[in-house]
Order: structure tokens, then sequence, then C-alpha cells
């Protein structure tokens, strides 16, 4: 059987456990500064453009995603997309749920979600260097676009249409 995922709100009382997450070894690769990633993350708590979860299976928490209206960030790098489209950011945080097909199955149904309720586009802008990342992003349906350049250096603008 699949495993379910629970995409439940996140809220300030989840912040110590973001923070620990952004300090492993795995996330700070390619989300790099912990410190500054988590005042970046709870400063957002309050943004609502920006929609923050905390992913679960089993009822055990294991990854966050982000959820953004790339209309609100227009100076991104990530170009012009269809009015509604939505950009997305994600970990897992536990390092054991790492390589066990978690990445891609979570976000191909939280994606999947978001273009039934009538999101025209998501798209994804993994490092070009994070095979792991990328390889998760076209297993739940994204295809590779193009390299964009965004305030974080180049990365590879991915995207994923109904």
């Amino acid at each position: 059987m699949a495993p379910r995922y629970v995409f439940r709100p996140m809220k300030t009382a989840d912040l110590p456990l973001v923070r620990r997450w952004l300090a492993e070894p795995h996330v700070v690769q390619w989300w790099d500064d912990a410190h500054e990633q988590f005042e970046l993350v709870s400063g957002d708590l309050s943004v609502e453009a920006m929609d923050q979860f905390i992913v679960a299976t089993d009822d055990r928490p294991f990854g966050y995603i982000q959820c953004y209206d790339l209309e609100a960030w227009p100076d991104s790098g990530l170009g012009d997309h269809p009015k509604g489209s939505r950009g997305i950011d994600q970990f897992i945080g536990e390092p054991d749920m790492v390589d066990r097909g978690h990445g891609s199955a979570f976000i191909r149904t939280f994606i999947d979600r978001l273009l039934a309720a009538g999101a025209p586009r998501v798209i994804t802008d993994p490092d070009p260097a994070n095979a792991r990342a990328i390889r998760a992003y076209e297993k739940a349906g994204f295809r590779r676009d193009r390299l964009v350049d965004t305030s974080d250096g180049t990365a590879l603008l991915m995207v994923r249409n109904p």
C-alpha cells in the first residue's frame, strides 16, 4: 500500500523542528546556511503569498514544503508564467527518510492537488547539480525547462502543467 501523505499548515510551534531539519547535513548541502534559511522560513509564516506545510506520513513529520504565489516575487528570475502559477521548494528533514521514494511521492501528491484546485502551472528551481532533487521532480511529473539566474545563483527551472 502506498504511503498517505498529510500536509499540515506550519505553525510557530513547528519552528524548533524545522530549525533542526535545516541544520541536517543533507539539507544544508542544498539550502546552505541553516541560520539564514531559518530566519527566512520563520519570517515567511506571516507572508500571505507563502503557504508552508509540514509533511507527514503515518503520523510522523518528516519534511517541509513551501508553496508560493509567483506574482508576489516578480523579480525572482524565474520568468513569466500564467496568472495563478505557484512555485514550490521542499526538503526531507529526517535523514532516515531520504532515498526511500518519499520525495517524488509527496511532491506528486501535493502538486496533483494544486493542479486539481486550478493552478495553471507549478514550477520549482533546484540547483542544477542536485541530481537527487531533479530526479524526484521528474518522477513527480516535472519537466526540465531551462537554466535561470536567480538571487541564489543559477538554477534549473522545472515546470509541471495540468
